[in-house]
């Protein structure tokens, strides 16, 4: 069809780059399907049918991608690729070339959106942050949209990236605690950071003379590092900034679906380590995670926390999630089980012993009691847990077996038996405990006949203790001389008798008697 149409439109005098930009295709392929005959263009596609290719196996996810999303890029389809099938191995030029030809063969255009920045001399290494605010619109699990706000940073002179989002606008209180994290994960900061000329943290420029946020300026003179702003109207001079902003938008968040921000946040982070600092920078042409190992040399250290807000008890604050812990420096740290609230602010503060540097203590309030302490681990990315945080799973079964052995006369005997059940069903202590319940509000009058009997028997079971005070109670309804028929009257017709026996013989099947 594709030969056809060429044809077609070469006969109403279109000029080739007509052609091409009709069909959505390639120049070189209008002149290919020109020079060919009809024959030869039906055996070139078969050919190429024919011809496996590497990501044939994933054509239908590509495909889909593209049609419902046209504008994706070949790179984003290499990261979409990547996070479904980690182990993926494929070339950046093979994932371009063949996501070209889907767009070929099933006319998907690429609408561009082309927007241009002046070039800016290449900064000394740890010399240069850049940092700027982002929102996107995503569309949630259940189909709704939401806004999403995002703060990022790039290092100048290696590209590494880093960046955090929340569900609410940016207050200068998030955008300290976002600077705090991201000097955490770059292990250090830099000389100088530009901004642009945003209300969370300026003011006025004042003709050369920084006004900034008294907030802000108390955290700039703490740090000591020198603020950089953009003058209004140009802001091709952090144009790095600006494109790993878009580049943000366009790669990671753009179509990407949203479940809750604990979980976008793991997804930002996964995707920083798998493309946004592992991919080759098309500048720079090196990767952005090796420029940074040397890069990271020449950053300034930074304490774990503020000083001023160590001396003055004014601790920075935490999110507790919804797994009540809490992150610091790359790691969790857990808080007594019920900390996080629904329909809470869920705020904790933090602040790290002055005396040895090395205890994390964790508050509910600025100044009030201390809830948690932890030893600061120096690794990465571990769950540092207080056993006495987690739920006591055995204390709702402990409480059950006081309430069962308070009902017995002897609870000396009650508590050696349903401890031995305990002991051969600890897998199933509550359920055996269960059905002893029942029993005790079934026949209150039995149970220590029954546990006398059971103890006496070795029968360690919550079955065999709710039959025998169903035996009991039985043989208290009935008449001993005699066992009512089951039918009221014998059918007529029935030629067969069935054999009786007397209920001493039931009784010693059973067990024996009270």
């Amino acid at each position: 069809m594709l030969y056809i149409k060429v044809q077609e439109l070469h006969k109403r005098k279109f000029k080739i780059a007509q052609i091409a930009k009709e069909l959505k295709i390639s120049r070189p392929t209008v002149y290919k399907y020109l020079e060919m005959t009809f024959d030869e263009a039906k055996a070139y596609a078969e050919q190429l049918l024919g011809k496996k290719k590497i990501l044939d196996h994933y054509k239908d996810w590509i495909l889909a991608w593209l049609e419902e999303y046209p504008h994706l890029s070949s790179a984003q389809i290499q990261d979409w690729l990547l996070e479904r099938y980690p182990d993926l191995v494929v070339g950046d030029s093979t994932v371009r070339t063949y996501v070209r030809g889907i767009r070929e063969v099933y006319q998907i255009d690429k609408k561009l959106i082309v927007r241009q920045y002046e070039a800016v001399p290449d900064q000394p290494m740890g010399k240069q942050l850049q940092v700027d605010w982002g929102e996107t619109k995503q569309k949630t699990v259940n189909n709704k949209e939401i806004k999403l706000y995002f703060i990022a940073f790039v290092l100048a002179n290696s590209r590494q990236k880093f960046m955090e989002w929340q569900a609410s606008p940016f207050t200068t209180k998030d955008a300290i605690r976002c600077h705090e994290n991201a000097f955490q994960f770059y292990g250090g900061r830099t000389e100088e950071i530009v901004y642009d000329q945003d209300h969370l943290i300026s003011v006025s420029e004042n003709a050369g003379q920084l006004l900034l946020t008294a907030e802000f300026q108390s955290y700039v003179n703490e740090r000591k590092f020198k603020v950089h702003l953009c003058r209004r109207g140009d802001p091709e001079s952090k144009g790095m900034i600006e494109n790993v902003v878009k580049y943000i938008k366009g790669n990671f968040a753009d179509s990407r679906v949203f479940r809750d921000i604990e979980d976008w946040n793991e997804r930002a982070r996964q995707w920083l380590e798998r493309t946004g600092n592992h991919q080759v920078h098309q500048t720079t042409k090196k990767r952005p995670a090796e420029v940074f190992l040397l890069e990271k040399q020449h950053l300034q250290p930074v304490s774990s926390l503020l000083s001023y807000e160590s001396t003055n008890n004014k601790s920075i604050t935490r999110s507790v999630s919804k797994d009540n812990t809490i992150r610091y420096k790359s790691n969790r740290y857990s808080v007594p089980l019920g900390t996080y609230q629904n329909m809470s602010e869920n705020l904790v503060w933090i602040e790290v012993k002055q005396e040895d540097y090395n205890t994390l203590v964790i508050r509910k309030e600025a100044n009030g009691e201390v809830i948690a302490e932890h030893i600061i681990s120096s690794e990465k990315g571990k769950l540092i847990q207080n056993r006495h945080h987690t739920r006591d799973r055995s204390k709702g079964v402990e409480e059950l077996k006081q309430r069962l052995i308070s009902h017995f006369k002897d609870q000396i005997q009650a508590a050696a038996y349903l401890d031995e059940i305990s002991q051969r069903y600890p897998r199933y202590r509550r359920d055996q405990f269960a059905i002893i319940y029942k029993v005790i509000q079934q026949y209150p009058g039995l149970i220590d006949t029954v546990l006398t009997k059971c103890t006496t028997e070795k029968l360690y079971n919550a079955n065999d203790f709710r039959d025998i005070a169903h035996h009991l109670c039985a043989l208290q309804d009935e008449p001993v001389e005699k066992v009512q028929s089951f039918y009221t009257s014998p059918p007529k017709q029935s030629h067969i008798k069935a054999s009786t026996r007397s209920l001493d013989t039931y009784t010693s099947i059973l067990g024996g008697g009270a």
